[in-house]
């Protein structure tokens, strides 16, 4: 069996696998406003890591979407064990199943890049409220790749395409967001902090597959380092 790079993110559970982990998801939040009335759509939920951060610390109405049914049942798995409400949905990114201008933050970690973002953006501004709020981070390629250097990262991410900067920014302007602000994040985290430590919910059986998958992933961010980067997008309905 030929192994995706989303295959392993949910075989083995991994949460937090955008860039930063929770350790950014933090400091973004921190930066919000939050509190108790407030809904709040994570969109392409994985495991549940950041779902369940809302649920606990701002006690906010958190509604957690993902399109791959594995990722789901393990977000769910964590919020039973430790006694959260929970509202899962499997659905697209693509065609969300909500009425127009219901949530005040949609949060989407590493999501828009492996979806059509044509599709997913307009559909993120049409779910958000009315001045609510739009937490994107994503990839970008910091550097301008041909044809043929951006093909493997393509075919082993399953991503349709790679989006600069300025694209992203466009993509965003397009859907009708007024406002859009771009942040380049530098800071470090402590590694040797065990609340920076990956998380990870294993399926019972691991295919040796997988640790190939992984090692790849590895390599091509070791190779394209300085050419793939990321931003986070905040953008205001």
């Amino acid at each position: 069996m030929e192994y995706t790079y989303l295959d392993c993110l949910s075989l083995f559970g991994v949460g937090g696998a955008h860039p930063g982990g929770l350790q950014l998801t933090k400091h973004l939040l921190a930066q919000e406003n939050i509190d108790e009335n407030m809904s709040i759509l994570d969109a392409g939920c994985g495991t549940g890591q950041t779902s369940a951060f809302l649920a606990e610390k701002y006690r906010c109405h958190v509604t957690s979407i993902d399109f791959n049914k594995m990722m789901l049942n393990k977000a769910k798995k964590r919020f039973t064990s430790l006694n959260l409400p929970s509202n899962f949905i499997q659905a697209s990114v693509e065609s969300l199943p909500f009425n127009d201008e219901i949530f005040d933050i949609i949060l989407s970690e590493s999501v828009t890049s492996f979806t059509n973002p044509s599709l997913t953006i307009p559909e993120f501004k049409r779910v958000l409220k009315r001045n609510g709020t739009l937490i994107a981070i994503e990839m970008v390629l910091e550097k301008p790749l041909s044809e043929q250097e951006v093909k493997p990262i393509i075919n082993f991410y399953g991503v349709s395409q790679l989006f600069n900067e300025a694209k992203w920014y466009h993509l965003f302007e397009r859907a009708g967001f007024k406002q859009i602000t771009i942040e380049n994040f530098g800071q470090q985290f402590d590694e040797t902090n065990v609340q920076n430590a990956a998380d990870f919910s294993l399926s019972e059986t691991i295919d040796e597959q997988l640790i190939e998958v992984l090692e790849e992933h590895e390599q091509l961010l070791n190779i394209y380092k300085d050419i793939l980067g990321f931003r986070i997008f905040k953008c205001y309905a």
